[in-house]
């Protein structure tokens, strides 16, 4: 008898045996290609950043490592690229230039920005609030170019009638006309970050019988200040590397500026200026890449400085 039960006991465990577990890392083949589709879209933003530096690194080449005097370079004001005389490849003052027109635009579009975001967001009748969005946001539908039109034909002669200056085409005229088109994004990525506050920060300075401005002032705007300076940052950098419009507002001149009437030229102006004039492969042409290493390197130290400063904000 014993024997027989034991027996059946042993039958009993062979299926028990047999059996696999199933692997608790499996997943469904959709999940594993969804999860690839993202991380490449995530590399290919990368990937194309690279290809761009090594793009604008070869055309620079030549100029770099036979004709680039670093000293004349960044602290020289003559860009004279075509004299017959003697070439010159200065680029201070347009780099002058350029963070004057960048600095009073944002001087304009930063509390004008950050103020609509906190009424879209805080102070607007709820039924208005999408239509504002989408009022303010239209803004960045409008080409550059026809904001350069903009600041020829309407802000060109309004500044001449007002301000008695010799051409409306000026500082002034440009970083109105950024200030206008950093403004969507501004407003845009300011709201979000107001609104991501949670809603039991409100709901508590409510029940202190806080008034909506001291929960505006003193509530959301230290909670959402990592990301109301990061609209500012990204301002700035849609300010550096806007191109048509400022060189159809600036009036194109290369000179160091002492006030806001005064006209200047910018480096990406100078760019879009002078490459279509420029023979292709020639040291001019080699000195225009070299402008736009310049710039590349600006705009990520603004990104980087921006992040280190929101990380650091975080903490």
């Amino acid at each position: 008898m014993k024997l027989e039960m034991t027996k059946d006991l042993k039958m009993n465990e062979i299926p028990l045996k047999a059996k696999k577990p199933l692997r608790k890392d499996a997943r469904p083949l959709s999940e594993v290609i969804i999860e690839g589709l993202i991380k490449a879209g995530g590399m290919s933003g990368i990937i194309f950043i690279v290809a761009i530096l090594v793009f604008i690194l070869k055309e620079s080449s030549g100029f770099l490592l036979s004709h680039f005097d670093a000293a004349e370079f960044f602290t020289s004001g003559n860009w004279a690229p075509a004299s017959v005389e003697k070439v010159q490849y200065g680029t201070l003052a347009l780099l002058a230039g350029t963070m004057s027109v960048t600095i009073v635009s944002m001087v304009i579009a930063v509390p004008v920005g950050l103020a609509c975001a906190f009424y879209i967001s805080e102070f607007c009748p709820p039924k208005m609030r999408e239509t504002y969005k989408i009022l303010i946001e239209f803004l960045a539908a409008i080409p550059s170019v026809v904001w350069g039109f903009i600041a020829i034909v309407i802000i060109n002669p309004m500044m001449i009638n007002v301000f008695n200056v010799p051409s409306g085409l000026n500082i002034l005229n440009a970083s109105l006309i950024l200030a206008l088109m950093s403004l969507p994004l501004i407003v845009s990525i300011g709201e979000d970050a107001l609104r991501a506050v949670p809603e039991s920060y409100r709901e508590a300075a409510e029940a202190l019988g806080a008034t909506q401005w001291e929960i505006a002032t003193r509530v959301l705007l230290p909670a959402a200040k990592n990301g109301l300076m990061a609209a500012a940052l990204l301002g700035v950098g849609r300010a550096l590397g806007e191109t048509m419009a400022v060189l159809m507002a600036t009036g194109h001149s290369i000179r160091f500026p002492t006030s806001v009437f005064d006209p200047v030229r910018t480096l990406t102006a100078t760019i879009a200026a002078e490459l279509g004039e420029s023979p292709k492969g020639g040291e001019h042409y080699q000195a225009l890449f070299a402008i736009g290493l310049y710039l590349f390197v600006l705009s990520f130290s603004v990104n980087f400085i921006a992040d280190r400063l929101v990380r650091g904000k975080r903490k």
